[in-house]
């Protein structure tokens, strides 16, 4: 795991990949919990029996979203950020959705640091972030995530 305590530390990194994530498995029970959490109850993710026979995957996926919100839990598998005061979701920039993501899949983060700003001390990092899905070619996303770091 990478540890970075400082700006100067961050922004050495530019232009490098910062690491990849261990394997993730999304279960049926994470696309449950998730379509609770967000109403989202379409069929494509929570029928597992109409999934078989009337999806085009043959089985349940997770949902966009639900991908996306793993982006935090495996970034801190690759990098700790050290000596903070805050740090803040600040967006997303160019995400496009490659592939599904079916139920029981394994994915994993890769991430760059693609830009870095000194904000009046406030560090705005950008990060070019692929979710990759094992065993496939194409990612289950690719985008930019960005994160303000306030530093002590």
């Amino acid at each position: 795991m990478l540890i970075i305590k400082s700006y100067t530390e961050f922004e050495s990194k530019l232009g490098q990949e910062l690491g990849v994530s261990s394997w993730h498995k999304i279960t049926q029970e994470q696309i449950n919990s998730f379509a609770d959490a967000t109403l989202d109850h379409q069929w494509i993710h929570t029928d597992p029996e109409r999934a078989k026979t009337e999806s085009p995957f043959k089985a349940t996926i997770a949902h966009g979203y639900l991908t996306l919100s793993l982006i935090p839990f495996l970034w801190k598998q690759i990098v700790d950020v050290q000596n903070l005061k805050m740090e803040v979701n600040y967006g997303i920039e160019r995400l496009k959705f490659g592939q599904a993501v079916i139920v029981d899949s394994e994915v994993r983060c890769r991430v760059k640091l693609a830009s870095i700003a000194n904000l009046r001390g406030v560090t705005k990092a950008t990060l070019a972030i692929q979710l990759e899905i094992k065993d496939q070619q194409k990612p289950a996303f690719t985008g930019d995530v960005l994160f303000l770091y306030h530093f002590i």
